[in-house]
């Protein structure tokens, strides 16, 4: 399948480089377009619209991150800081709002109680995308079974 647009969502999580390079790959064929973005969660006692600068500064360093990552692949690919009270639902609209083909997650492997957990946004964006998605998930370390 040839994918013109791609979302990659990043959190500075050690998935992110191999989400970026995914989409490297993906988008070889048809020279689509890459956007990584970075979502700032504003608590609902702010305003949408705050600055919160340490967030955007951290946002800022892993987008650039992506961007090294992506040329390394010998690719170009766009970058966004969004601010949204969901992350899930962020993603998804701006997969509507432009029209996106796929969109790559990331994800540790991580235990939340016990149990594998693969939080929110995850069980979100898989349930409302409008397109295709590939979860990403880092393999177990040892002892993690």
């Amino acid at each position: 399948m040839e994918y013109k647009r791609i979302l990659v969502p990043v959190n500075g999580d050690e998935t992110d480089e191999e989400a970026i390079k995914l989409a490297c790959q993906l988008s070889e064929r048809g020279k689509g377009e890459i956007l990584a973005v970075y979502v700032i969660q504003v608590k609902r006692s702010l305003p949408l619209d705050i600055k919160i600068e340490s967030e955007t500064e951290q946002g800022e360093r892993i987008l650039e991150r992506a961007e090294k990552v992506a040329k390394k692949q010998n690719r170009e690919i766009e970058t966004e800081i969004l601010q949204a009270r969901d992350v899930g639902a962020a993603v998804v609209e701006e997969a509507i709002d432009r029209n996106i083909d796929l969109i790559i997650l990331g994800v540790e492997y991580k235990r939340k109680f016990g149990e594998y957990s693969l939080g929110e946004v995850i069980p979100y964006v898989l349930k409302h995308a409008p397109c295709a998605v590939v979860v990403l998930r880092t393999p177990m370390r040892s002892g993690e079974h």
